[in-house]
């Protein structure tokens, strides 16, 4: 099935190796083509020139896999022009893995290698023996995090198990590096039971100083997180969850300042109730707002409904306060803020038309969205998404790497609500109030400085919780 996006990305952009004749027009020829059939067009480098013949590598970004084919079809079929290769970059970027483990000291002589390792290394370990505490100061464990996944909940993909969950860990490995300096580790497990990951994560934690939890499904990540955190003394953070409550509570920060209003006194309607739509409701709660109505597939989460889970109940007795029953649909009716964390294509503009003006929505499906910013727009004020080819991206790496970064700092035994509230706040002012509008709610996610002040904010609020020990 062709995905909805409108507006052809370098996710799905490929490289055409072509053959053609070396004459006026033809590279006019191939641009038309690619460009009448919806092709966005990139780098076009000559690799030779032969005896007449041109050959070209040709940089397209398609809107998905079947209109990439479609394009190398139409090219095809151009007399005279030969495709010698066409590859998908996205296949060619993750090639060999996309992380790699080098030296922090270079072994260059005797000296070194018998202090880094035999026989100088075992002094260090004797230290950490007498004193496990050292191994913060000594070791990686200082700066290092476990990113684990046993691959049931992968982005919009669902259950496609550990092995195909390697690419997106290791690229939340490279987004720790990158935007909080901080060493992660893919570790995919191949088990499923609760105690079975809890054991085999705490049994490995010896050597992080925290732990982030990814794509597990729910409910097992709520007791999976509960269980961990009270087994370790090092931050257990299931990104899932946490990151996005806080980046999408930092985005209604600013989007109710620029519209004028209070946090507690809009009408929230949240569609999903995963990890993702749980965390969303706790954060609201705390800070204050009360109308929040959570939806699942068979409609709204009501105490009246037979069909509950444990924490679907919790929802029930802590969110929709007027008991209101019906569908999802229903629940948008009247509503100043809807909040979508569940699949693709659900909601439609005549939803968003009966919401009450001034409209925010956040439909934050991915690779869709629940609906697509361009019918958003036609009756919402703000519209945030979770892709990165529109405005407002709601992103969890606005938040995990600077949350990781500060708690790490101050070596502490659990991340608080205290501090991801501090998180979000954070993320919200490296907007100054007079640059906040409807298409810049949140900083871009390549804002070196938000992974900073997030940082400092959970640092301090760290020490004011009580769970900072340095």
């Amino acid at each position: 099935m062709e995905s909805k996006s409108l507006r052809p990305s370098a996710s799905y952009s490929f490289l055409l190796r072509l053959s053609y004749p070396n004459k006026i027009g033809m590279l006019a020829e191939i641009a038309r083509v690619l460009s009448a059939n919806g092709g966005d067009l990139g780098a076009m480098d000559i690799v030779t020139v032969h005896l007449g013949q041109m050959i070209r590598e040709i940089t397209v970004n398609a809107r998905s896999e079947e209109h990439a084919k479609l394009l190398e079809e139409a090219v095809a079929q151009l007399p005279s022009v030969t495709i010698l290769s066409a590859s998908d970059r996205v296949f060619l970027l993750h090639q060999g893995g996309k992380i790699h483990v080098e030296n922090k000291v270079p072994l260059t002589n005797r000296d070194t290698l018998s202090m880094a390792y035999t026989p100088g290394v075992a002094r260090v370990c004797e230290a950490i023996a007498a004193h496990p505490d050292l191994a913060f100061e000594l070791t990686i464990k200082s700066n290092s995090v476990a990113v684990v996944s046993d691959g049931s909940a992968v982005l919009g993909l669902g259950d496609i198990g550990p092995a195909a969950a390697m690419p997106v860990m290791e690229g939340k490995a490279m987004l720790f590096r990158e935007f909080g300096q901080i060493h992660a580790y893919p570790i995919c497990l191949d088990a499923r039971e609760t105690d079975e990951i809890v054991d085999t994560v705490a049994r490995i934690a010896v050597g992080f100083g925290g732990i982030n939890l990814e794509d597990i499904s729910a409910p097992r990540c709520f007791e999976i997180e509960e269980k961990l955190q009270k087994r370790l003394d090092i931050p257990v953070f299931h990104d899932d969850q946490h990151g996005t409550a806080v980046v999408v509570l930092a985005a209604l920060i600013n989007s109710a300042r620029l519209l004028g209003r209070e946090l507690a006194s809009q009408h929230y309607v949240i569609m999903g109730a995963g990890s993702a739509g749980v965390a969303v409701a706790k954060m609201l709660l705390k800070v204050g707002c009360r109308s929040i109505v959570v939806c699942d597939r068979n409609g709204i989460i009501q105490a009246g409904r037979s069909d509950l889970t444990p924490i679907k109940q919790w929802l029930a007795a802590h969110t929709n306060p007027d008991g209101i029953r019906g569908t999802a649909k229903d629940a948008m009716k009247e509503a100043d803020v809807f909040i979508g964390v569940s699949s693709g294509g659900r909601v439609s503009a005549e939803d968003i038309q009966g919401m009450r003006e001034p409209r925010t929505v956040f439909a934050l499906a991915n690779p869709t969205p629940e609906v697509m910013p361009e019918e958003a727009a036609r009756y919402a004020q703000i519209v945030a998404t979770g892709r990165s080819d529109y405005p407002n991206q709601i992103n969890n790496v606005l938040a995990f790497p600077g949350i990781f970064q500060g708690a790490l700092s101050v070596r502490a035994s659990r991340i608080t609500e205290g501090m991801k509230l501090a998180a979000a706040e954070a993320i919200a002012s490296c907007i100054p109030a007079s640059e906040v509008a409807p298409e810049y709610i949140v900083p871009s996610v390549f804002n070196r400085d938000v992974a900073k002040g997030v940082a400092q904010a959970v640092a301090q609020a760290a020490r004011k919780d009580q769970v900072a020990r340095a």
